[in-house]
């Protein structure tokens, strides 16, 4: 629980961006709790000790690299530009030991199989890349093709499994009252027979039924 807690108060940041600087701490971590777990000399209380100090610290540094740029850029890195309309950097490959066929294999990973529809790309201090296409390849989109097309709102998950989720209810401002309503009047009397049922302020409910549920093996 409390390491738990700890990695909640460090933020959501770490679980999705890991830089070096992530990957370092996070051995500590493990060694911290390596020795918790085998050594009978180390008491609850240690153990709480050191993992409370090792909180510390991390949310300390990262407050430090807020105000130094350079110690940001020592302790997490920067982002480097590999590729400038269209002209690779071939230093900057080899400074982030990047071969020709891991950048294929990464750009593919975005969709995306032609090193000739690359006009920016930057990789990342965690080693993701971030790619700007030339015009001519990039998707269109609604505004490109002078379309008017409105905003949609994310959907929420109301029905798991035959079981209402009163918390996601509560977290739009509707009542069961509703949903009973809602789900009877689109012929849905008996909510257990429900698997999935979602609904947004734009698009309405989306339902499948355990009816809806393919038993094929093959």
């Amino acid at each position: 629980m409390a390491l738990l807690i700890v990695i909640r108060l460090l933020g959501k940041k770490h679980l999705s961006q890991m830089t070096p600087y992530d990957v370092v701490y996070l051995l500590v971590f493990g060694g911290i709790l390596e020795e918790s777990l085998y050594d009978e000399k180390i008491s609850i209380l240690l153990f709480l000790f050191s993992v409370v100090v090792w909180a510390i610290t991390i949310y300390a540094i990262e407050k430090l690299v807020t105000l130094s740029n350079p110690l940001r850029i020592f302790i997490k890195g920067e982002t480097d530009k590999l590729i400038h309309d269209g002209k690779i950097n071939k230093k900057l490959m080899d400074k982030n030991q990047l071969e020709m066929e891991q950048l294929r294999t990464m750009l593919r990973m975005q969709g995306i199989f032609s090193l000739r529809e690359v006009r920016d790309l930057f990789i990342e201090p965690g080693g993701n890349i971030s790619v700007n296409q030339y015009a001519k390849y990039k998707t269109l989109t609604v505004q490109d093709i002078n379309l008017e097309n409105r905003e949609e709102e994310p959907s929420v998950l109301l029905i798991d499994e035959g079981q209402i989720e009163k918390e996601v209810l509560d977290f739009i401002g509707k009542t069961e009252a509703w949903l009973y309503a809602e789900m009877e009047r689109l012929g849905h009397v008996h909510l257990q027979n429900i698997l999935y049922c979602e609904w947004s302020k734009t698009e309405g409910f989306f339902i499948k039924t355990y009816a809806d549920v393919s038993t094929s093996q093959k």
